[in-house]
């Protein structure tokens, strides 16, 4: 039988889910002064290049699927952060930043670099590079 301590020890999927909410927690933190949540800077951030993205590009990108980020979209493009084309292939959606959604990403930049400034605090450099290195593998 599985006991409660042996699941705490033990369960990957646990410690993970435990850690990643800490972190959302603290980014998201950062974020508040801009109205922004964790999930909605990564949009902008995956936006911030200078070519428009198509939906799939970005949902890939950022692991989610494709229902989930026309979802996350909608506060933003509300906000008027977010301008929406169509590509040669009508069907196909391509996003940009608009000029506004630029000028908070770059607002929010600093407050994502203190935000990874902080977390990284918490780990050895070697653990970090350690950690990502095997998250990458998931």
């Amino acid at each position: 039988m599985l006991t409660p301590g042996e699941f705490q020890r033990q369960c990957l999927c646990q410690a993970l889910r435990r850690a990643a909410r800490k972190i959302t927690r603290d980014y998201e933190a950062a974020y508040r002064s801009v109205g922004l949540t964790a999930g909605q800077f990564s949009i902008l951030a995956a936006l911030s290049g200078d070519a428009p993205k198509r939906l799939g590009e970005i949902a890939a990108a950022l692991g989610l699927d494709r229902t989930t980020l026309t979802r996350d979209l909608k506060p933003l493009k509300r906000r008027g952060l977010i301008e929406e084309t169509t590509t040669a292939d009508a069907r196909v959606r391509a996003l940009s930043l608009s000029k506004q959604g630029r000028a908070l990403f770059r607002t929010a930049a600093p407050l994502w670099r203190a935000a990874q400034a902080a977390a990284k605090k918490r780990l050895a450099p070697l653990e970090i590079e350690a950690l990502k290195a095997a998250l990458d593998k998931v």
